[in-house]
């Protein structure tokens, strides 16, 4: 993980240098991967050429209490909103780590909450971060990771019904179901996107190892 990244060829330089290492110890090259922190202003600015930066990138982390110190937030609770601005401060900041992140296939990770015994506001704040489609939340302390597992799983709800629409398109697809390229789930109409959609909550669900609570039925002739 490097820290405090502000421009690209702080990546390239890692890079080397890890390159280097792995032939004198005989290591598989490229092997290690790199995890670059976004912890300021200009890293910010920059982070279109830090996450092209090099093959071994993976992940790109928002580091808030630095990046917030970096451009004089005024609060001391990392994490929490700023006193007297009516909206979310943080959410151009997580939605451009998260562009860059998915235009280059990198993970999204939220940074950490440092009121380790408030995990209500930590499950509040991860949330945020959970909801705009970031991969999870560094966690500061073993109190953190229930809310954090929770938070950036699907529901039951939600994982059931990705699964459903996944096997009602196949179904639709198929010589069965009529070859037709869209098709009614109850009340919905659902297409590729749909199942593009479905796919993002139903490979959490998985991860997370949850078990489906339906089934879907072909509809009849």
């Amino acid at each position: 993980m490097l820290p405090k990244v502000q421009d690209a060829q702080q990546v390239v330089a890692l890079d080397l240098l890890l390159t280097q290492i792995e032939k004198t110890m005989g290591f598989e090259v490229g092997r290690i991967g790199i995890e670059a922190q976004i912890e300021n202003a200009k890293g910010l600015v920059n982070i279109d050429d830090i996450a092209a930066a090099s093959p071994r990138l993976e992940t790109l982390i928002f580091g808030p209490a630095d990046f917030m110190a970096s451009i004089n937030m005024k609060t001391l609770v990392v994490g929490q909103q700023p006193p007297g601005y009516p909206a979310d401060a943080y959410h151009y900041i997580l939605m451009r780590i998260l562009m860059a992140a998915r235009t280059h296939d990198l993970q999204a990770i939220d940074g950490p909450f440092l009121q380790i015994r408030d995990v209500d506001a930590y499950r509040e704040v991860a949330g945020r971060a959970a909801a705009l489609g970031f991969d999870g939340k560094w966690v500061l302390h073993p109190g953190q990771v229930d809310a954090a597992n929770e938070v950036f799983s699907p529901s039951q709800e939600d994982y059931d019904h990705a699964e459903l629409i996944l096997d009602a398109y196949d179904w639709c697809t198929s010589e069965e179901g009529g070859k037709k390229g869209s098709a009614m789930l109850g009340d919905e109409m659902i297409d590729e996107a749909s199942r593009k959609m479905a796919l993002v909550i139903a490979g959490k669900g998985r991860a997370a190892g949850m078990q489906r609570t339906s089934k879907f039925e072909a509809p009849e002739a």
